[in-house]
């Protein structure tokens, strides 16, 4: 009775936190001291990463504040320093579905980013817990494997190659880099052993594993190991649910941090099903029983994060877990004590290192489009289903084969201008086709658009390939993400302008010829589901810009007319040519610059909507103020302040959607 009355109470305490949570967070409350603008303020060190020629410090002030700077700061954890500079809350995502940075540093509970001018040291550390971090930071740098030692003893993988992480991550075995309860567990084995006759062993063992937090910077994922080795007198099913109801109260904006959802998701199913490998005796059945429990537990948290699903992990995992958790783990708490022993942990780590990317080249990954909630909460009752009756197994296969080709069952089109700063790149998806009109590319930065906004955004949507990539010209901000997009992501055709091949979309060609990806130029006509999409500009005018591919086509009656950088001589020729009224979305020519959109086209087409592609506070001043004067009796968007915009083409209604940063 006293059973049933805990778990009753806390399965309540866990739903009213949830919709304590969903009402701050989608109300987006939260109490600052702070106000937007110039600023000096003093506060405490609390955290310090480095790259290039920039740092970045969490200051913990009258509240918590991430400092960006530009410069080498010579400080330490715990120093009070003197900052003046610019308060700023952090940008929204502006493409729809991806990393929503700001609601991540909400769940650290900062809410501004300081841009600093200038920082001065006003006082130097005197916490003992801050010199004891300091001495161990600085003692982890002088190892050649200190990118190990710092991600298994501290939790920090900033030093970890991008490149090694990402294959962690794709091989599904990333959570192995978090401490979490594999870690604490065998700190308070060893611990116990060490304190076996000790009688306050309990106490010493609580006191220094939220001493430990303290060195990992109270991760979730840590906090939620040693709550329940400091509350271990509570039954685990009941105790989970109210660390998590805790946490939650403490700051609802946990739910957007990956690793409390993941910590807390796993953890709940180890504790409720990991008994079902107890009746196996073999080690190798029951980690595989562990890790696929693991593994189907997080699928929903990996589609809703990163649009896939690797399922060979838990195989993957049977190398790893092991690997990890008996050597490279221990061996790396040993190395932080005896230094000698680095080698051979630099060694180990190198061939963990081959082996995952080895491990890579065997991966079957699933693209999954991002779901909304109550797809979210479907799959896991379908998943605790499955748990109490295994039998029911092939359920979750069958929803997840659906999930993965669920744009065959799309019969809506869409239209989206997706927001790559200054550059084009709109993506329309036709039924089950995906028709890709530029890349965008910024040859002042080496960002990486491909990788980090076009390929996690068709993937968010469960595209799995782009069936037309047509480049409306040769220069860098339209087709400058090209080779990285063809060179990762499925590309199935490449249509380029007409005009003669200038250097970019040569060297494109190789990598075209390379891969065998056929390409065409000056095609006229493109038919798409029965849709026609018409290439109106075939002349040659001896510049690149006015060589721009003018695309136009009508989607369940809408028309829609995308210019690309095509100037006003080309627009007096279209009008001229073809009749182009009451266009109902035009993507307007050239960024919103005085050489394109003329007064006299623009009243000719008559636009209905106006969409700029554009960046913030760009060098060139798009888009002019006399073109938005031309286009003021249309509805105008533009991606530097909606971000990204898209048209939802249904039963001859647009509904139109931005992603406002």
């Amino acid at each position: 009775m006293k059973k049933l009355k805990i778990d009753l109470l806390s399965k309540i305490i866990l739903i009213i936190a949830i919709s304590y949570t969903f009402l701050i967070t989608n109300s987006l409350i939260y109490k600052t001291n702070y106000n937007e603008g110039d600023i000096t303020l003093i506060g405490k060190i609390i955290n310090i990463t480095y790259s290039d020629n920039k740092t970045d410090l969490i200051v913990k002030a009258k509240e918590k504040i991430k400092v960006s700077y530009y410069g080498n700061l010579n400080y330490e954890l715990g120093d009070y320093v003197k900052i003046s500079g610019t308060l700023n809350i952090p940008y929204d995502n502006t493409v729809f579905n991806l990393f929503n940075y700001r609601k991540y540093l909400l769940s650290n509970k900062i809410y501004f980013i300081l841009y600093a001018d200038k920082i001065e040291k006003v006082k130097d550390n005197k916490n003992i817990l801050y010199e004891i971090k300091n001495k161990i930071y600085e003692k982890i740098n002088n190892l050649k494997s200190k990118e190990y030692v710092k991600t298994f003893v501290l939790g920090d993988k900033q030093d970890l190659n991008d490149e090694i992480l990402s294959s962690y991550q794709e091989n599904g075995v990333s959570h192995l880099l978090a401490i979490s309860g594999m870690h604490i567990s065998l700190l308070t084995v060893i611990l116990s052993k060490m304190l076996k006759k000790f009688k306050y062993s309990y106490f010493i063992i609580s006191v220094f594993l939220i001493f430990y937090a303290f060195l990992t910077s109270f991760t979730p994922s840590v906090l939620r190991a040693v709550f329940l080795y400091v509350f271990n007198k509570i039954d685990k099913k009941y105790l989970i649910l109210l660390i998590a109801s805790f946490m939650l109260f403490y700051n609802p904006y946990y739910i957007y941090n990956v690793g409390f959802l993941f910590s807390f998701v796993i953890s709940f199913y180890l504790i409720y099903f990991g008994k079902l490998s107890n009746k196996f005796n073999n080690y190798f059945v029951k980690l595989f029983i562990t890790s696929t429990i693991c593994f189907v537990a997080s699928i929903p948290i990996m589609i809703n994060n990163f649009y896939y699903i690797n399922i060979i992990s838990p195989f993957i995992n049977l190398i790893f877990v092991p690997l990890i958790s008996l050597i490279i783990f221990p061996l790396s708490l040993l190395t932080l004590i005896f230094p000698i022993l680095d080698n051979l942990l630099y060694f180990l780590t190198g061939i963990m290192e081959s082996l995952t990317l080895f491990c890579n080249q065997f991966n079957i990954n699933l693209i999954m489009a991002k779901m909304n909630y109550l797809v979210f909460i479907f799959y896991y009752l379908i998943i605790t289903l499955i748990f109490v009756k295994p039998k029911y197994f092939y359920i979750l296969i069958i929803i997840l084969i659906l999930h993965n080709n669920i744009k065959y069952f799309n019969q809506n089109s869409y239209l989206t201008m997706i927001d790559v700063r200054q550059g084009d790149s709109i993506l329309l998806e036709i039924k089950d086709k995906s028709i890709l009109i530029d890349t965008g590319g910024d040859m002042f930065s080496d960002y990486n658009m491909a990788k980090n906004k076009l390929i996690p955004y068709f993937k968010s949507l469960g595209i799995k390939k782009i069936n037309y990539l047509i480049l409306t010209h040769g220069d860098y901000d339209h087709m400058g993400e090209a080779i990285n997009l063809v060179e990762n992501f499925k590309v199935e055709k490449v249509i380029f302008n007409c005009g003669e091949f200038n250097e970019l979309e040569q060297e494109l060609i190789k990598v075209l010829d390379k891969k065998k990806i056929p390409y065409y130029s000056c095609v006229k006509e493109l038919n798409v589901d029965n849709n026609k999409l018409y290439s109106l500009n075939n002349k040659d005018y001896g510049n690149e810009n006015d060589n721009s591919s003018v695309i136009y086509t009508k989607l369940n009656n809408h028309k829609f007319l995308f210019m690309g950088d095509a100037g006003v001589g080309v627009e007096e020729d279209l009008i001229e040519k073809y009749n182009l009224q009451d266009i109902d979305v035009l993507k307007v020519g050239h960024h919103g610059s005085k050489t394109s959109s003329g007064k006299e086209f623009i009243n000719e087409i008559n636009p209905k909507y106006s969409i700029i592609s554009v960046g913030k506070n760009n060098r060139y001043g798009h888009p002019n103020k006399e073109v938005l004067n031309n286009l003021s009796d249309s509805k105008i968007y533009r991606t530097d302040q909606n971000g990204s915009v898209m048209f939802k083409i249904k039963n001859n209604k647009l509904k139109i959607e931005t992603c406002s940063p």
